[in-house]
């Protein structure tokens, strides 16, 4: 358009009823006498709006992913360097050796099952204080340690955070009796609830009472909603008894656990959950049957005995 002195009218005309509408608009409110107007331009652009948007997200989506992957990365290069630090600390003499294998041996399973830990110490048992059954490890508030955090060993679950201080937290053990957590069978995929018995071998209550279940099966963690307290995929135990089918709602099961709870020493508490469930990924080889010798016994038959003919005469 030309810079004609027509124009220029034009334009502030123009102008003159935007702002008319507007206020028009603004007194009107729900009854604004332009809402049928707004309506019909909303039909018009909005799935154009949203293919933009929808084109948009996923870049957006990659970019989220990309910031989160960095800051997952640099948690667990922090996460790295302390467990790193531990090492150094525990030292290189018999006992220290027999540490270190054990925290090697929890830093493979974490990256089997992409658990980011935080190494620790066990300093105290509480066995004594109210019957029940907890530790107390060195580290707390001040290294990230929140209450009901996953706790676990290199062989497998040893309980979860009920208390935590700035620099200490009290676990309680899956072998306490107030203890109980979602387990999955492997391969079946049977779901139940584990619960603590002391020395004695976990109770396991499958929720099909129908379910298949043999000595020898093995049980991981289910999962909780948030992964807290417990995250997917932590080796429970071995089944070492199966009580027979009644018919019920329920099979009961008694599973040999993993871990050792009586000799505790270097845990792991899990302070970033798996992206995604590790499923049966974490649990140890399955032992190799030993082959049982077979001993083969050969039968020499004897000199047949003299006839009684014979042994007279010779007398």
């Amino acid at each position: 358009m030309r810079d004609t002195r027509e124009s220029r009218l034009l334009l502030v005309l123009l102008i003159a009823i935007a702002f008319a509408l507007i206020t028009v608009d603004i007194r009107g409110g729900e009854d604004s006498p332009v809402d049928g107007a707004r309506q019909g331009a909303a039909t018009v652009f909005g799935p154009i709006e949203n293919g933009v948007s929808a084109a948009v997200d996923p870049v957006g989506d990659a970019v989220s992913a990309v910031r989160d992957s960095g800051e997952r990365h640099d948690r667990l290069a922090v996460l790295e360097e302390e467990n790193a630090a531990l090492k150094a600390r525990l030292g290189s003499d018999d006992r220290s050796r027999s540490r270190l294998k054990q925290l090697d041996k929890m830093l493979k399973m974490s990256g089997q099952g992409q658990y980011g830990i935080k190494g620790a110490e066990v300093i105290a048992i509480g066995a004594a204080q109210g019957f029940s059954w907890t530790i107390t490890i060195d580290v707390g508030a001040n290294d990230g340690i929140k209450r009901d955090m996953t706790v676990l060993n290199g062989d497998g679950l040893v309980g979860r955070v009920t208390t935590v201080g700035p620099n200490t937290a009290t676990v309680l053990l899956a072998s306490d009796p107030d203890f109980t957590v979602g387990t999955r069978m492997e391969a079946s995929d049977e779901l139940g609830f584990a619960s603590g018995q002391g020395d004695r071998p976990l109770r396991v209550e499958l929720l099909n009472g129908k379910a298949e279940v043999k000595k020898g099966d093995r049980l991981v963690t289910f999962g909780s909603q948030a992964d807290r307290p417990f995250v997917p995929g932590v080796p429970v135990g071995v089944v070492s008894r199966v009580d027979p089918s009644g018919g019920g709602l329920t099979r009961t099961l008694y599973v040999t656990p993993y871990a050792a709870f009586s000799k505790l020493d270097i845990v792991g508490v899990v302070v970033e959950a798996p992206k995604k469930d590790p499923r049966d990924t974490v649990l140890p080889p399955k032992p190799k049957p030993t082959p049982r010798p077979t001993v083969t016994v050969t039968v020499t038959p004897s000199a047949e005995a003299p006839a009684d003919g014979q042994n007279q005469q010779e007398q």
